[in-house]
């Protein structure tokens, strides 16, 4: 509820203040010191606009990782977000100033000499430290405190106005009766070899009818003809010279990966005494209780009193103790910086010695990577010169250390691991690649660098028959299996409902559709769904064995080995009895109701559910009831938009 209007704008200016307000500013705005708007006798700045619309802009890169640009930002709507934030705040502003609620200085004083960032070198509020920092942001101390104190003004009128907001009893209710319900079921899975007969083989023009029917899964991507040049450090690697001393230097400094002495994985629990840590052993040595027990006895974790990988020579005097154990185990008492302690050893790690000479050849290769990585650096001016200069790739090959290569690249082709298009540098520039494109140097995650041509875009194309006739076969037969179970399962949830309704005979069942009318429905239509035929005698055969049984099964909980949608099938399900059919994954399930249990109305996880679900559904009612309040606010107080203003500030920020 706080991110409305201004309120935001103040807070987030805080925060970006501690953090060192770098990027916010706003500043000679041609003609743009103009208001933006009007909400009531409440104007609304070009400058507030500005900061609301680069916040706004920011967040977003900072939750996606990717910046953007003024016209993207007007294209993903966020500029109207930010014009409705404004005009939310300022009408929040004009009922307060109607209504007479403000706050004294004092409120006002304390959160601005609470604020890190208006903070001396003393660690204390320091005026000139404020002056400073408002100044550089083209903020007047004056506007600044005004929209402090409007703000917890705001915060006030927003609290009145939705104090009385709760979720009903009965919703909050109702809610937690069927998110806890919890159901028993039967399940049972249909396969191929549940089917009467064995699935016919197509013929010729049956495959050829289902490949033109189903052109898109048997149609070629776009392929993009793509020659390139690109230089790794990998490809340098072997030609770098790399001394010896630099080496030893290398292995010096980083010794602690090749020498290491044998360590010890330890939890030490310390006590007041030595008697206390004594009786506490014998307690462990009887079997009264564990080492994890004593610890919680004491309002302790496991993960409080770990210490984590130690040496003996860290573990003090209790080194020799923890040290002998030749297997996890407890040691102790013992002493330790802090007292009588017991020592719980679970794991040992031992010491590491890897000399020089067998170290050299994986720090050789480190080495040489990082060397010629910097030579790549040092030589990509001049390789883009030579771009810049008219070279082509293929002269780029010869008057270089670039190698040339060609790919017939594809945004869905599973990329090779040491192929160019494992990068995603290049995956990138390849989908945006233009035939009319001039190839340009750019650079690789690992150092190397790269350039590309597109010399062909191949669009997607249906292929030929001949060349996929195996995969037509394959489809085929997978979906009329499906579409023949699906229809078994049918019949079957015919006949068990038909049994469990008492005095209802089942219906003689027709028989099962020839092959080769089959063969023509599903050339014509894969997903169709089989009309129900009445149940036959082998369907009713199977009615005393339902599948299965998973009992308690919770709404979002799972069935090892089976899709979720089995499980949200059963929970679709409306009386007990009733049996549905599941097609998930290409599977085919018939699954039947056979209890529904109530949830629990007593215990601590319902009543932390409970609050859960209302405090969820008071946070929507206020959130609705806040929109209502502030478009009441508006429409009461009548809004102006300057159009020509926001169109210059939309200019002026990218």
């Amino acid at each position: 509820m706080r991110g409305k209007g201004k309120s935001t704008i103040v807070w987030l200016l805080m925060g970006m203040l501690v953090l060192g307000l770098g990027g916010f500013g706003v500043t000679n705005f041609s003609g743009g010191s103009a208001d933006i708007g009007k909400v009531g006798g409440v104007s609304i700045s070009s400058q507030d606009y500005a900061r609301t619309l680069r916040a706004e802009m920011q967040d977003f890169s900072a939750r996606t990782g990717r910046q953007l640009s003024g016209a993207e930002a007007r294209a993903m709507g966020i500029d109207r977000m930010a014009l409705a934030r404004l005009y939310t705040s300022a009408a929040l502003e004009a009922e307060a100033n109607r209504l007479g609620v403000s706050v004294g200085d004092k409120a006002v004083a304390e959160q601005i000499t609470g604020a890190a960032a208006f903070r001396g070198m003393n660690g204390k509020f320091d005026r000139a430290v404020y002056a400073d920092v408002l100044k550089r942001e083209g903020i007047r101390e004056s506007e600044f405190e005004h929209d402090l104190r409007m703000d917890q003004a705001r915060m006030i009128l927003q609290s009145a106005a939705l104090a009385g907001v709760t979720a009903p009893e009965a919703v909050t209710a109702l809610t937690r009766g069927w998110l806890l319900e919890t159901r028993d079921i039967h399940w049972q899975e249909l396969t191929a070899a549940d089917l009467p007969a064995p699935i016919a083989t197509p013929d010729e023009a049956t495959l050829e009818a289902w490949h033109k029917a189903n052109a898109d899964r048997f149609t070629a991507p776009e392929i993009r003809k793509i020659t390139y040049v690109w230089l790794t450090p990998e490809m340098l690697e072997g030609e770098v010279e790399v001394d010896e001393q630099a080496l030893r230097d290398l292995y010096e400094s980083r010794i602690d990966e090749f020498q290491r002495p044998e360590r010890r994985m330890v939890e030490r629990l310390v006590f007041p005494t030595l008697a206390a840590a004594e009786e506490a052993k014998a307690r462990i040595d009887k079997g009264e209780v564990t080492f994890e027990q004593l610890a919680a006895e004491r309002g302790l974790s496991l993960a409080d009193i770990d210490l984590g990988e130690v040496t003996k020579a860290q573990l003090g005097a209790a080194g020799d103790a923890v040290f002998a154990l030749d297997q996890p185990g407890l040691a102790g008492p013992a002493g330790s910086d802090l007292g009588p302690a017991l020592f719980s050893m679970n794991a040992i790690l031992e010491p590491v010695d890897i000399p020089f000479e067998q170290a050299k050849a994986d720090l050789r290769v480190e080495a040489a990577v990082d060397r010629a990585r910097r030579v790549i650096e040092d030589k990509a001016a001049e390789f883009a010169d030579l771009l810049a200069g008219g070279a082509s790739l293929e002269d780029m090959a010869k008057e270089t250390q670039m190698k040339l290569g060609q790919i017939d690249w594809n945004a869905g082709a599973e990329a090779a691991p040491d192929g160019i298009d494992a990068y995603p540098e290049f995956r990138q520039h390849a989908a945006e690649a233009t035939e009319k494109d001039f190839p340009e140097l750019l650079t690789l995650e690992d150092g190397g660098v790269f350039a590309l041509r597109l010399d062909k875009v191949k669009p997607p194309a249906l292929i030929p028959f001949a060349e996929v006739r195996d995969r037509v076969a394959e489809d085929w037969t997978r979906n009329e299996t499906r579409r023949q179970l699906l229809a078994l399962a049918e019949e079957r949830r015919v006949a068990a409902e038909a049994a469990a309704a008492p005095g209802i005979e089942p219906a003689p069942a027709a028989a099962t559709a020839p092959v080769a009318q089959a063969v023509g429905a599903a050339a014509g239509n894969a997903a169709s769904t089989p009309q129900p035929a009445a149940p036959s005698a082998a369907a009713a055969a199977v009615v005393a064995d339902p599948g299965t049984p998973e009992t308690n099964l919770a709404r979002g909980g799972f069935i090892k080995g089976l899709p979720q949608d089995v499980v949200a099938g059963a929970f679709a399900i409306k009386e007990p009895g009733e049996t549905e059919v599941v097609d998930a994954d290409n599977r085919v399930f018939l699954v039947t109701l056979d209890q529904i249990r109530p949830a629990a109305a007593e215990g601590d996880e319902a009543e932390q559910i409970r609050d859960g679900i209302a405090n969820r559904l008071a946070d929507s009612l206020r959130q609705d009831v806040f929109d209502y309040f502030a478009r009441a606010l508006q429409a009461q107080s009548g809004t102006t938009v300057n159009q020509t203003a926001v169109d210059a500030v939309n200019a002026q920020v990218q």
